[in-house]
C-alpha cells in the first residue's frame, strides 16, 4: 500500500512489569507507521496538477475508512518541498562553466519571484536560484546574483546575460558582475512594449520592420530602427521612446558575431518563461485588481513547480 492508509485491527500484546502492564512493541506495525517517502510522493502528485482539495480522488476507495485530510497533505507536501528547495538553493557551481544566464521575474500577487537559469558550455540548462521580493527591485535581484557568486559562479568570467529589460535587473548585474557585462535585451518584450502603444493597423508592419532590422549588422540595424522611431514619433511619441530605450542592448548578440541559428534562443527570455507558463496553467487567474493579476495559489505552489522544472 506504500503511503496509503488502510484501517486494520492491531493486536496489543502486553507483558507484566511489576504492577503496571506495558504494551509490547510490534516491529511490523512500527514499520507501517514510518512516514518516510510519504511527503515526497504527495509532492509528486501535487506537481502533476492535483490540488490539495482534490487529493482524495487519487486515493483508492479501500482507504476511505480512514481518509487523508487536505491539511495533512499540505503539511507533508510543504515538508518535502522545503527539503527539495534547500537542496536546490545550496548547490555548488564551482566546476560548472556557465556561458549564459537568463534572469526574469514573475509577479505573484503582491510578491515577485526572480528566477535564474544558466546554460553551460555543452548547452545544458541548470536552474540556478530563486529569490522572493516585494517587487522586481534591484535589491532582490542583487541578492540572487550575490548568492550565485557565493555558490561558485565566478564574477570575473565573461558571460552573456539575457533579461527582459528591467532596470532593476540591469543594475544588479552591474553591481555584482560589473558594468562591462554583456547584456542582451529580450526582443519579444521589446516588440510587445512598442506595438501595444500603436493602433492595430500599424502593429504588424512595425513588427516586421523591427524583426528585419534585428537580422542586420548592429550598426546598420540600429540605423534602421532609428529611422522607424523618427517616423513613429510624429503621431506616437511614446512608441518611439519605447523603441529607442535600450536599443543597443537589443543588438548585443549581433555585435558578438554569434551565428544567426542561435539568435532565436539568445534574443529572448523564452527559456526561463517556460516554467512561468507552467505555473500559470496550474494556478489559473481568479481576479484582476488595478491591473494586478492574483493567481489562485500560494508562494509554496510556485516554488514547487520550479522544483519540478529543476
Amino acid at each position: 500500500m506504500k503511503e496509503r492508509k488502510l484501517k486494520v485491527r492491531k493486536p496489543r500484546p502486553r507483558k507484566k512489569s511489576g504492577v503496571a502492564q506495558a504494551e509490547v512493541a510490534v516491529p511490523a506495525y512500527e514499520a507501517m507507521q514510518n512516514p518516510t517517502g510519504m511527503g515526497s510522493r504527495m509532492l509528486e502528485i501535487l506537481l502533476e496538477g492535483v490540488s490539495k482539495r482534490q487529493y482524495g480522488a487519487v486515493i483508492p476507495k479501500m482507504a476511505d475508512t480512514v481518509g487523508v485530510s487536505k491539511s495533512s497533505v499540505s503539511r507533508a507536501a510543504i515538508q518535502a518541498s522545503e527539503a527539495q528547495l534547500e537542496k536546490l538553493l545550496n548547490r555548488r557551481f564551482d566546476d560548472l562553466e556557465l556561458l549564459i544566464i537568463y534572469l526574469d521575474g514573475m509577479h505573484f500577487g503582491e510578491q515577485c519571484v526572480i528566477g535564474a537559469i544558466g546554460v553551460d558550455d555543452k548547452g545544458r540548462k541548470h536552474v540556478l536560484g530563486l529569490q522572493e521580493g516585494a517587487t522586481e527591485n534591484a535589491a532582490a535581484a542583487k541578492e540572487l546574483l550575490e548568492d550565485l557568486v557565493r555558490r561558485g559562479v565566478q564574477p570575473e568570467r565573461r558571460r552573456l546575460f539575457v533579461i527582459d529589460g528591467s532596470k532593476a535587473l540591469r543594475a544588479a548585474i552591474n553591481a555584482v558582475f560589473g558594468s562591462a557585462s554583456l547584456v542582451q535585451r529580450c526582443r519579444q518584450h521589446k516588440l510587445r512594449n512598442v506595438v501595444e502603444r500603436l493602433p492595430k493597423d500599424q502593429q504588424q508592419q512595425t513588427k516586421s520592420l523591427m524583426r528585419a532590422a534585428w537580422k542586420l549588422e548592429a550598426k546598420e540595424g540600429m540605423a534602421k530602427l532609428e529611422k522607424l522611431a523618427k517616423w513613429l514619433e510624429r503621431e506616437h511619441p511614446d512608441a518611439a521612446d519605447s523603441l529607442r530605450e535600450g536599443m543597443e542592448e537589443c543588438f548585443t548578440i549581433n555585435r558578438l558575431d554569434i551565428p544567426p541559428s542561435l539568435h532565436r534562443c539568445l534574443a529572448s527570455t523564452n527559456l526561463i518563461e517556460n516554467p512561468h507558463s507552467g505555473v500559470r496553467r496550474r494556478t489559473r487567474r481568479v481576479a484582476e485588481i488595478v491591473d494586478v493579476v492574483v493567481p489562485d495559489c500560494s508562494f509554496q505552489d510556485f516554488l514547487n513547480h520550479w522544483l519540478k522544472v529543476s
